[in-house]
């Protein structure tokens, strides 16, 4: 790979800031500087991170970064079962930035194996 936006977990992980920005959308004006911020803040941790580690060039390295990128990715994770619980979000539009958390935590995981046993 020559550059990190031809990661594929980079590039999922762009479409999770996407749908995470679409949602918080949906959020009351109360939770601008709440929830929605925070959503925001961590949806864009996870793509920025997984290019940060990428361009360190050091294994040890990169894997610190994609562990805050997965840390991130839980605290994302977190917020959107707090807005549903709040009634911010319905259950069903909360699915399509699940789905996608899952997703980038399983590539985040794979590509995690795949550093640490070269």
């Amino acid at each position: 790979m020559e550059d990190y936006r031809d990661l594929i977990v980079w590039q999922k992980s762009m479409d999770l800031v996407k749908e995470i920005y679409l949602q918080t959308g949906k959020l009351p004006n109360c939770e601008m500087f709440g929830l929605t911020n925070q959503m925001r803040r961590a949806a864009v941790s996870i793509p920025s991170n997984i290019a940060e580690g990428y361009g360190r060039h050091s294994a040890n390295e990169y894997v610190r970064f994609l562990n805050i990128a997965r840390g991130s990715k839980n605290e994302l994770e977190t917020q959107l079962q707090i807005c549903v619980m709040l009634g911010y979000l319905q259950h069903e539009d909360a699915l399509v930035a699940s789905a996608l958390c899952k997703e980038v935590s399983r590539m985040i995981n794979a590509l995690l194996k795949t550093i640490t046993n070269k």
